[in-house]
Formats: structure tokens, sequence, C-alpha cells
């Protein structure tokens, strides 16, 4: 149940990256179109830096891949900020439909799926997935602003300031959409706003369970099985709940927030936000298909569905999993 294959060769055919100073420091920084030194882009706002972002790894997608604005039929694109902001503000300068997306840390996840979908169905001839987060901007309108100076609980993720892009049609690519999985919501009562990781664990392992029973593959026929982004604490747990029900994801199992960051860059438990999953499938799942390391991944894109008004009022924190399947040729199994 839930398990929808491509009929088409439906692949990403561009992908583009630009990301804050912190992460140009990380293990993809080598990977990222451009970055930031100072995470404000030339703009006076953090808000307005974070739109900027996004238009710019938008143009970066465009221009590798070489299309123009008319060349792409639809944008799926979001973020973390209220009304999906940096994306509306960041994408106006387009004339392309623009379809705004919720889903926290798994937007690029859903986005993706969604232009798949539409474009194996012939509705648009080629689509770009665009997700978006900025640290300023998310620790303001979630937690505090970062000028409070409030202490991190070790549980804590790092939200990531990076944008990512992926420009899908159904021309040859290294790397082919054969499969989605919408997820659903799922709720284990989680109420700490500082451990994100615990919120999403429960979603992903649903997803990946749901998955792997569905299509009766095994964790052994994934080079990568890729969340995002659950950080350490989330990404033990994830493996721990599928292990209690008899699925081992393996030695092939990563996850984004783990994968942006090194240890010693003081980001607790990982990286975190739209942009995280969205940076690392542009800066490393792409370079992974392209240089034929890969051949077979599973990305699965975890959101923690935060409403700080909802938490305010003791609500818990529901979380959220969406997969797609990616394959290095569409013959492949």
């Amino acid at each position: 149940m839930g398990v929808i294959k491509l009929k088409n060769r439906v692949g990403v055919s561009a992908v583009a990256a630009v990301c804050g100073k912190k992460e140009h420091d990380g293990p993809l920084g080598c990977g990222l179109d451009e970055f930031c030194e100072d995470d404000t882009f030339g703009q006076k706002t953090f808000e307005a830096a974070e739109a900027e972002m996004t238009r710019r790894c938008f143009c970066h997608a465009l221009r590798k891949g070489g299309f123009s604005e008319s060349d792409i039929g639809a944008i799926f694109a979001g973020d973390l900020m209220n009304q999906c902001t940096a994306s509306s503000y960041g994408l106006l300068p387009f004339d392309i439909p623009y379809f705004g997306l919720f889903g926290a840390c798994s937007t690029m996840a859903e986005a993706v799926m969604l232009a798949a979908l539409t474009v194996d169905g012939g509705y648009f001839k080629r689509a770009a997935a665009i997700a978006c987060s900025h640290n300023a901007t998310a620790e303001r309108q979630f937690r505090a602003p970062v000028e409070y100076g409030g202490q991190r609980t070790p549980t804590a993720q790092w939200t990531v300031t990076g944008s990512g892009c992926a420009i899908i049609d159904r021309g040859e690519s290294p790397m082919y959409i054969r499969e989605v999985m919408p997820g659903v919501s799922v709720d284990y009562g989680v109420k700490d706003a500082a451990n994100m990781g615990a919120a999403m664990a429960p979603a992903a392992a649903d997803t990946l369970l749901r998955y792997f029973g569905e299509t009766g593959y095994s964790p052994s026929s994934f080079d990568l099985i890729l969340t995002g982004d659950l950080g350490e604490e989330g990404s033990s747990l994830t493996a721990e709940l599928t292990r209690r029900r008899g699925l081992d994801l393996g030695r092939g199992y990563k996850d984004f927030g783990v994968l942006i960051y090194r240890k010693d860059q003081d980001v607790h438990s990982g990286g975190s936000g739209c942009g995280c999953s969205a940076a690392g499938l542009a800066a490393y799942l792409y370079d992974e298909f392209s240089k034929k390391r890969v051949k077979n991944a599973l990305f699965v894109g975890t959101g923690a569905l935060m409403s700080p008004m909802a938490l305010a009022q003791g609500q818990s924190i529901p979380g959220i999993a969406h997969l797609v399947r990616f394959s290095a040729g569409f013959e492949c199994p």
C-alpha cells in the first residue's frame, strides 16, 4: 500500500546546491556551487538572505542543465518559514508556475516526488524541486533568535543554511526516479523541540518498513539508504525501531544530518532543516551516481511537523517521511 512505480524514464538532469560558510567547511563543501562567508548573501535580513540563496540555487541549476526559464514547466519548492517565505520571495522573479510546499525537513523528498509524478504523467515536460533553510531564520521562528544565546542540548540539531535544487525531466540522467512512496503522519508523543530526531524516527521507520514489506526488497538491494535529516539521535533510533521489527538497515544506511557536518563543528546531534537533505542530494548523492559509485539508492526525507503554537499548547510533534527510489539506469531492477 503506497508505492507508486513510475512508468517513464524520469530522472534528475541537473542539480545545484548553495550554502553558508559552516556547510562549506563540512564534508560536502566541495560539492557546492556557491557559498557565502557571512550567510547574508548580500541582503539586509536573514529572511531576505534565504530567499536570495534560493534564487541563486535555481539559477545555478538552470545554467548547469543548459536550460532557460521557459524550459521549466513548474517549480515545487518549500522552506521552514511561515507562508514558505523564502521560496515564495526567492522564486518570485521567475515566470513559472509555483507550488509552495511545507513538509518540514521532508520537503525536498516531497518536492522531488511531486515533480517526478507530474513529469511522468505528462503534465509537465520538465519541473524543478527546490528546498531551503537558514539557521538564523529557523531559530528565530521555532526557538529563539540567535542573539539570545540560549544553551543547546546534546540532542539538538543545527539548522542548515542551504538550498538544493533538482531539475527533473525525461532526458538522460545519471539517476532515474523509479518509485516513490508518500509518507503518513506518525506521532509517538514527543514534545521536546530540542529533539527533532526522536519525533521523526518513528515516521522514518514506518515508511521503510512499509516499503520493504510491500516491495519484497531488502536493504542489501541498495547501495545507500539515506534518511534526511534525523541526525545522530534520530538515525540511531530509526535503526533500532526497524531492527525490533526484524529489518536490519545494514551498513549502507546513512543520514544527511550526520553527513553534512564534521563532528568537530559543534553541531551536537547533526544537521537539520529543509536545506540539509536538499543540498545533500545535490552535493553528495547526485555525485555518487554520476561517478558510478552507486547504482540503487533510497532517499527518505524526514520531517518534524512542529508548530510552535501547538507545542506551547501542550501538543506533541508528528513526524513524516517520504521515500524516493533512485536507480542508475531505467533498466535496473
